[in-house]
């Protein structure tokens, strides 16, 4: 599902840094340190071209795509017996209910105060994508960040290698508008390859423990809380490392870099440890 949405700030400065890294190595970082024609020139050139695509693909894809609207009809059903997990509020223990949209708020659901709607399996809200991180375009935006950290990575080794043969020559015969280039390119390089890589080791660890930016946070105090009175808190949706990759990845290895979103289902309902304890039953 697509929304209607604007470009900001944010969004051009994302485009423009990834043209301006686009532009600066392959037609000066590369071609002055192997050359274009070349074998290496020419391989390198096409590897970061395809990362750079998959990257801006990924991108606008994570923009565009809706991140999950709850169904103005949803109404848990507490006597569900498929459903053996309701979240309720911390005070009270009601069904967890929005006042500001004026309907129930399915699982691991959560009003954004930015979109002015509840996102279904929130995890944040981007800035640099204008757009809630959600249910629905979650997997596109972990994939961006993942040939995102690949292409300035690789970006930063062709910077340092065509900066360390310039090194070899005259000081003469290197310009001062290639010097500034090279200083522009290692400010930006540098720390958005150190953030970029930080920001993906956190989903990584996100999604193998199958919870959100939020839930991290709230099961954080909920293990607290559990300490306290001498239980062991448990992430409900934490069904083992290789079934957390699938649930947010998809089953099908080959295509977990890829934006594909067939796999994750409506949204309103999600497998938890409770379901893996009646299958494991019912099977005995």
């Amino acid at each position: 599902m697509r929304r209607s949405c604007s470009i900001s700030l944010p969004i051009l400065v994302v485009l423009s840094a990834i043209a301006y890294i686009y532009y600066t190595t392959v037609f000066i970082f590369i071609e002055g340190w192997f050359g274009l024609r070349t074998s290496p020139g020419l391989m390198n050139a096409v590897i970061l071209t395809v990362t750079a695509f998959m990257c801006i693909f990924n991108y606008v894809i994570a923009i565009v795509r809706d991140p999950g609207l709850v169904p103005a009809t949803f109404m848990p059903d507490i006597e569900d017996a498929e459903t053996p997990v309701h979240e309720i509020k911390r005070k009270g223990g009601d069904l967890r209910y929005c006042q500001k949209c004026s309907h129930f708020k399915p699982p691991r659901a959560h009003h954004c105060r930015i979109c002015k709607r509840c996102v279904l399996r929130m995890d944040h809200h981007c800035i640099w994508i204008n757009n809630c991180v959600g249910h629905a375009n979650y997997k596109v935006f972990f994939v961006f960040v993942f040939y995102a950290v690949i292409s300035c990575i690789h970006a930063l080794v062709l910077l340092f290698g065509s900066f360390v043969q310039d090194a070899q020559k005259d000081e003469e015969q290197i310009r001062d508008s290639t010097r500034t280039i090279y200083i522009i390119s290692g400010l930006l390089l540098v720390p958005l390859s150190v953030a970029l890589s930080i920001l993906l080791g956190w989903h990584i660890y996100l999604i193998l423990w199958n919870k959100t930016t939020i839930e991290y946070h709230e099961g954080v105090r909920a293990m607290w809380l559990a300490e306290k009175v001498g239980n062991v808190y448990q992430h409900p949706y934490d069904l083992g490392p290789y079934e957390n990759l699938t649930s947010v990845l998809g089953p099908n290895i080959f295509t977990w870099l890829c934006p594909t979103a067939r796999h994750i289902g409506s949204g309103l309902r999600f497998r938890t440890v409770y379901d893996k304890m009646v299958s494991a039953s019912t099977m005995r």
